[in-house]
């Protein structure tokens, strides 16, 4: 038996990187999937590879969303699961950041998981219970110079994840999953950048001794979702090879990416 057989799932930020290699675990582990992403094209792709469900929707519109929800509840029968998994972030000094990209910042990786809580959660009540998972990250917990809005962000989902536990228990576990380093379409883009030794560094940072990949927090997300975390509500799990072992995850990452800035 799978381990996720029977449940039905909604994933955001399903298109790419952690959200989409998810959606295909948890299509392996038996479940349908809805997978919800910003960009369409994405979406389709994942949903077609495993014949799951696509909706454009971005999460910071909760009607959208909530729509989205909905239909996907009524097309799969129900909804057991959702991974809050939309996310994104930029670099700047606090006082360089304008006030309308703070609030965007904050909006996506904030207000977007309490839109996923609102949307989702009267239903999986209603559908007799399951699990919500939500993508924190290790700059809530270690917070580095030039992240500010995501990492307040990130540490008030790990507040949220609280609050909800407590709400939902005991028909619905909440947990978050805190991810390091990962090689995705978004960190790729400075991780291959020659000459600045950005991959190098973050390796050395990590015991484990790589970068993490998006299965890596995929595989920690199924096991949330299914009965073997049974006991497992209201924790913030971190998956970062050891990384914030030494500190914070990306200290540094704001100085390397100004440099490059100023060689254009």
């Amino acid at each position: 038996m799978a381990l996720l057989d029977g449940h039905r799932a909604v994933v955001t930020g399903g298109g790419s990187g952690i959200g989409a290699e998810t959606c295909r675990r948890m299509a392996a582990e038996g479940a349908q999937v809805a997978v919800l992403d910003v960009n369409a094209e994405h979406a389709d792709a994942v949903a077609k590879e495993i014949d799951g469900l696509s909706y454009t929707v971005d999460v910071t519109d909760f009607d959208a969303l909530s729509a989205a929800m909905l239909d996907a509840s009524d097309r799969m029968h129900g909804l057991s699961l959702l991974f809050n998994n939309a996310g994104g972030s930029t670099l700047s000094p606090i006082h360089d950041y304008d006030v309308s990209e703070w609030r965007r910042i904050v909006e996506l990786n904030l207000t977007g998981v309490f839109h996923g809580f609102k949307a989702a959660a009267p239903i999986i009540l209603a559908s007799g219970g399951g699990a919500i998972v939500s993508t924190a990250s290790i700059s809530g917990t270690r917070p580095a110079a030039g992240e500010a809005p995501y990492a307040a962000a990130k540490a008030a989902v790990v507040a949220l994840t609280a609050s909800a536990a407590l709400e939902y228990a005991p028909t619905i576990r909440v947990n978050a999953v805190s991810p390091g380093m990962i090689r995705t379409p978004l960190t790729e883009l400075l991780l291959d950048q020659r000459g600045i030794g950005l991959e190098e560094q973050q390796r050395a940072k990590t015991p484990l001794d790589r970068i993490g990949t998006p299965a890596d927090i995929a595989d920690v997300v199924v096991f949330l979702c299914s009965d073997l975390a049974r006991f497992v509500t209201g924790q913030n799990l971190v998956a970062d090879g050891g990384m914030t072992l030494h500190g914070s995850g990306i200290d540094g990452v704001l100085d390397v990416v100004t440099e490059l800035l100023s060689q254009r």
